[in-house]
């Protein structure tokens, strides 16, 4: 798993810096100087936490390249590369897309698309991937990273992250708040066990809150396998694909990327999962194959 837990844990990280770093300024003390001010910290758990969400997106192609090192082409040195930069603007062309970066890395079988924009994003596909699968199943898994591009799920998921930031900042302070009053008696402004509670309830709110965002991410991956067939003209590509991938070890993505790549867990571990089960996503297909 790459591409969304890659986010969101850049998504943490960032909010957390943001946080220290508002702290350290004095923010917090003026918004607890004479208690705690409801609205003030709501519009400034907003600005946070959009912000720490927008940021992450703004460098999540940098962040791929860095942890998965893709090496993008620039200018194809083999018909494999010819072949997969061909069909990928084919695809895009088909999306209504601008022309995205495309980038091999090395990896076993799996694939993603990031970036901050629909006509500027970036796909990067693994070499395992490459030698496992027939061209038409690859073309069928660039299709689904294509849709999630012209869909624009890296700018909903980033919404969807900034409003559970917005509340993962607010609770966090409300509840480091009342320990430093309750616990640490501190009687004005903020004291260490503010600070160290506010740390600790962030990452652990972040954590939990990352549960719905993954959630949403599931419901992602359908309609992408739905893009997909709709490309090629038919679901069984993807189906096909599906099915070996069930088959083959899916790689692992960097954190903040593994929404947005191939992969199926299951367990406890189902709740924070970006991609819902293969067989799932192979019978959403094959009912929709159907109906069409």
């Amino acid at each position: 798993m790459k591409r969304i837990f890659l986010f969101l844990l850049t998504n943490i990280a960032v909010l957390v810096v943001l946080s220290t770093v508002a702290s350290l300024l004095g923010v917090d003390k003026i918004l607890t100087a004479n208690g705690l001010d409801p609205l003030a910290l709501l519009v400034f758990s907003a600005i946070l936490g959009f912000g720490g969400a927008i940021i992450s997106l703004l460098i999540s192609k940098s962040m791929a390249k860095w942890t998965t090192h893709a090496q993008v082409i620039e200018s194809p040195r083999s018909e494999s590369e010819q072949w997969l930069v061909a069909t990928v603007r084919k695809l895009a062309d088909k999306a209504g897309v601008g022309m995205p970066e495309v980038a091999v890395y090395e990896g076993e079988p799996n694939a993603f698309a990031t970036g901050a924009f629909r006509n500027s994003a970036l796909v990067a596909i693994s070499t395992g991937l490459l030698s496992s699968m027939s061209r038409e199943e690859i073309e069928a898994v660039l299709g689904h990273e294509m849709a999630h591009v012209a869909n624009g799920d890296m700018v909903t998921l980033t919404l969807i992250q900034g409003v559970v930031n917005t509340f993962v900042v607010f609770l966090s302070r409300v509840v480091a708040f009342f320990v430093d009053r309750i616990v640490f008696r501190t009687e004005r402004g903020t004291g260490p066990g503010y600070f160290i509670t506010m740390i600790v309830a962030q990452i652990v709110l972040g954590i939990l809150a990352s549960i719905i965002v993954a959630w949403f991410s599931r419901r992602r991956e359908f309609r992408a396998d739905a893009g997909s067939a709709q490309f090629l003209g038919t679901p069984q590509p993807m189906i096909r694909a599906l099915a070996r991938l069930g088959g083959l070890p899916p790689g692992e993505l960097p954190k903040s990327l593994s929404g947005f790549g191939i992969t199926d867990r299951g367990g406890i571990a189902s709740l924070f999962a970006s991609h819902p089960p293969i067989e799932a996503r192979i019978r959403a297909l094959q009912t929709h194959g159907a109906a069409g």
